[in-house]
């Protein structure tokens, strides 16, 4: 028996005052059955945490050479490449050749990923941004899941503030560069 993606409806409220984007956010996210929870929360924050027009979510597993998120030019070219989890070193030389900018967000231990990386052969790693988000605000929206939920995403002062069912979680968001120097 196959398992169907579940979908999820998300009406998001976002302030980043950061960046001075402000607005109201109807999405439609489909959960592959294979896709854990952290992974679709993060993909969801770094829509809002990366939000502009023209920002989108791939297809996902139907295609493997896609980001999790893209921007992309009216004349196709990638201009913000954004992958998810801890991808390998092979598939960020590849984002680096295609984008104009890369960001990985992940939900877990960035060490992780910066040692599996470290020495490898990836074009632009320098300029690799790497974005950790706090696990404290992805464990409470993961015991709040629903097929439709409603939240007020915040963002300022590199702070992140979650609210949803009227609980507010919040911690710092972590930027870096994927590569040390030094």
């Amino acid at each position: 028996m196959a398992f169907t993606s579940t979908l999820h409806n998300l009406r998001i409220g976002l302030s980043d005052s950061d960046r001075g984007v402000y607005e109201t956010l109807e999405l439609r996210i489909a959960r592959h059955p294979s896709e854990g929870l952290p992974f679709m929360l993060t993909r969801v924050l770094a829509y809002c945490l990366f939000y502009e027009p023209e920002i989108a979510f791939s297809r996902g597993l139907a295609a493997p050479d896609e980001p999790a998120l893209w921007v992309r030019s009216l004349d196709g070219r990638v201009l913000l490449w954004i992958d998810v989890g801890r991808p390998s070193a092979d598939r960020l030389h590849k984002a680096g050749k295609a984008a104009e900018r890369v960001v990985v967000c992940t939900f877990q231990d960035p060490r992780v990923l910066q040692r599996a990386v470290a020495g490898e052969r990836i074009h632009r790693a320098a300029e690799i941004e790497l974005v950790t988000f706090p696990t404290n605000v992805l464990d409470a929206l993961e015991a709040q899941i629903a097929k439709r939920m409603d939240w007020d995403v915040v963002v300022t002062g590199g702070q992140l503030y979650v609210t949803t069912g009227g609980i507010t979680s919040e911690g710092e968001l972590v930027r870096e560069p994927l590569i040390k120097e030094g």
